[in-house]
């Protein structure tokens, strides 16, 4: 029988020798260090392999450790900012429908420290060509086939309502971070009408879709490429699940925040989506048009959302690299407002905001 070479331990109270963690708060770090030494022998955990794996747009970092067999990963989630207990819920409803979702193999939620299971290292957004739409499809589909999963396991009142509420105070970061503190513009008495009126109609369509359960943030870079041959997408980041509109996750998945694609590729995977989840039996009605009418207004609400907390996380975060997004969201929300005539002056807000001036059509030719 083979033997494991040697790692290094972690003495208790000492700080990582994990040259690309630092800890802003020292004592936490201990902590980290006291946590991880009492966990590792059950699980089998090598040390002295910890490394950084990634960090979000939250207060989470994820680190990766290795075991005999495999690797692990760890969640650093500060309990003062981060409420773990809607992540070990929405994991395990996950579950229960089939999903390939991280394991919670162990959790001290006073600390805010979590061990578990490793989907493997690359996203689904990492091994995309995109420079070929359609050579992408098998992982699209893969990644309807899980939406479907996860949707026909809805029932109520398991996971918060994304009611009227909870859609006016996304829209308003907005006005409040984009227009007013990233743009350095005052809402006067128009542009209050303009957004409420907006803001009012697109709440009423939104609500008016079935509800199911919501990943809220279903994209390729939180799906997890498949690990061997023929195996499922991971699906992470999924703690701020809610039950809502069906039509929020596959406009989130086919108007992604980090890449795009030309229509006729949104409307391909949409239209399989839609045909799939019919014959499953989700209320996506018999009208591909309406449906698809209710995609873009549901992807219009989250756009507008998102813009609003990329500008939070530059201003108040300190987090400028997702602020380089923002254009290819303020390109959505300019087609969804050019297709809608009723959506046409909050267009034109967008583009005083933006500093886009549109051709005077209807003054072409006209005398002084």
């Amino acid at each position: 029988m083979s033997h494991a070479p040697p790692y290094p331990t972690l003495t208790p109270g000492v700080p990582s020798a994990a040259s690309d963690i630092t800890w802003t708060d020292p004592q936490r770090g201990l902590l980290f260090d006291q946590w991880l030494a009492a966990t590792a022998p059950a699980h089998g955990l090598r040390t002295g392999t910890l490394r950084l794996a990634s960090a979000d747009a939250s207060f989470r970092r994820y680190f990766r450790v290795d075991t005999p067999a495999s690797s692990r990963i760890i969640m650093d989630a500060p309990p003062q900012q981060e409420n773990c207990q809607p992540f070990v819920k929405v994991a395990q409803l996950m579950h229960d429908a089939g999903l390939c979702a991280p394991g919670v193999l162990a959790w001290d939620e006073p600390l805010g420290f979590l061990l578990l299971s490793d989907l493997g290292g690359q996203t689904m957004l990492q091994v995309i060509d995109k420079s070929n739409p359609q050579a992408n499809l098998p992982l699209y589909l893969q990644a309807v086939d899980a939406l479907i999963a996860w949707q026909l396991a809805s029932k109520p009142d398991v996971l918060p309502p994304y009611d009227e509420a909870l859609l006016r105070r996304e829209l308003e970061l907005f006005p409040d971070w984009y227009l007013v503190q990233d743009k350095g513009l005052t809402i006067d008495e128009t542009m209050r009408f303009t957004l409420d009126n907006a803001f009012k109609q697109i709440i009423a369509v939104n609500l008016a879709q079935p509800s199911v359960y919501v990943h809220r943030d279903f994209m390729p870079r939180n799906l997890m490429a498949p690990t061997t041959p023929g195996g499922a997408l991971g699906v992470l980041d999924f703690q701020d699940a809610v039950y809502g509109p069906i039509t929020y996750d596959i406009a989130s998945l086919m108007r992604d925040a980090f890449l795009s694609w030309d229509e006729d590729f949104c409307l391909d995977v949409t239209v399989r989506y839609w045909e799939k989840a019919r014959k499953a039996g989700l209320p996506v009605g018999d009208d591909f048009g309406e449906f698809y009418r209710g995609v873009e207004w549901m992807g219009l609400q989250r756009h507008l959302k998102v813009v609003g907390i990329f500008a939070r996380l530059t201003l108040r975060d300190a987090k400028p690299q997702y602020l380089a997004d923002t254009p290819r969201f303020i390109t959505y929300i300019r087609s969804t407002c050019a297709r809608y005539r009723e959506l046409k002056p909050l267009l034109r807000l967008v583009d005083k905001a933006e500093g886009i001036v549109e051709p005077d059509i209807f003054g072409f030719g006209r005398q002084a």
